[in-house]
């Protein structure tokens, strides 16, 4: 039985994450993608390095864990952070999220066809589902005249990235926490976007941020690199896994809803109904599976 503490934990980390969407794209009017994302992940990590090792956690990888976490890295964070927000820049937030949450549907995928995973009536509904809400937003994104299809593409890449990862993170072997795995991917990841921001994008002049812009970036240090990360993990650790994942099912929608406020920008009926069936994909792939007969096995969640 989830807990009164656990639930409202729930409810903070769905606003978080949702929020963020629109607060991404606030910040992107005033500074580029890759600098956005080194800065905000450098800093985010940096305070939750400290807060972590405040709490006693061991913080240093031994020798061949080192490779193990740069590898993780790759996917985990260069994959779904940097193809992110370039998908962010390219598309209303609103959308960007309901595309970046197909990744739930993109781990059993990748899982049955590399690593020998089960697929499963619930699954095959999932890809209907999916392919039906990426064919609305395609749809009308080639509609628009000044639309961005290579947004839609930036997406989903992100969200098969993440899924990827999340299948290789399930099968490393590491004598570190979860939490501080994610940690040393953080800071690790910031180094290599810092790099290819230097490399690509004019240098940022925070002389000319506004205070929006840098409550923008406040919010994704604090919170979304922050907060919302030391959340996830506490209840990662409390929840089973389908009960804890599940709440990533309102995140498109609270991030599809903030972002009339935040941005100003309005979800069309297109993205209404997309939102609908990734909300039944998830959770057709992540609900817990009825319990079996009493004498029988108990069956698998995907």
């Amino acid at each position: 039985m989830i807990t009164r503490r656990q639930l409202w934990g729930l409810l903070a980390l769905t606003l978080m994450w949702g929020v963020n969407w629109p607060m991404m794209k606030l910040s992107l009017q005033q500074l580029t993608p890759l600098y956005f994302r080194a800065s905000t992940m450098l800093l985010g990590a940096a305070w939750l390095f400290v807060w972590v090792a405040s709490r006693g956690e061991r913080m240093w990888p031994t020798g061949r864990e080192w490779g193990v976490i740069a590898a993780l890295g790759l996917p985990n964070v260069l994959g779904w952070h940097t193809l992110s927000i370039f998908g962010v820049q390219e598309l209303a937030s609103g959308r960007a999220a309901i595309l970046g949450f197909t990744m739930p549907i993109f781990t059993v995928l990748l899982g049955a066809a590399f690593f020998g995973e089960r697929i499963t009536p619930r699954v095959r509904l999932a890809v209907v589902c999916v392919s039906i809400a990426i064919g609305l937003l395609l749809w009308h994104e080639l509609q628009r005249l000044s639309g961005r299809p290579a947004g839609v593409a930036w997406m989903l890449g992100a969200a098969a990235s993440w899924a990827l990862g999340t299948l290789l993170f399930r099968r490393a072997r590491l004598t570190l926490s979860a939490l501080v795995v994610t940690v040393w991917m953080l800071l690790l990841g910031s180094v290599v976007v810092g790099v290819l921001a230097i490399a690509l994008e004019p240098l940022p002049q925070p002389a000319r941020f506004s205070g929006v812009m840098w409550l923008s970036l406040f919010y994704g240090v604090i919170i979304n690199y922050g907060f919302a990360q030391l959340i996830w993990f506490g209840l990662a650790r409390e929840l089973p896994p389908a009960t804890s994942a599940m709440s990533v099912m309102a995140i498109p929608l609270v991030g599809t809803l903030s972002a009339t406020f935040i941005t100003g920008e309005m979800p069309h009926w297109q993205d209404w109904f997309a939102m609908v069936f990734v909300m039944v994909a998830i959770a057709s792939v992540l609900w817990p599976a009825r319990a079996a007969p009493s004498g029988g096995t108990t069956g698998a969640a995907q």
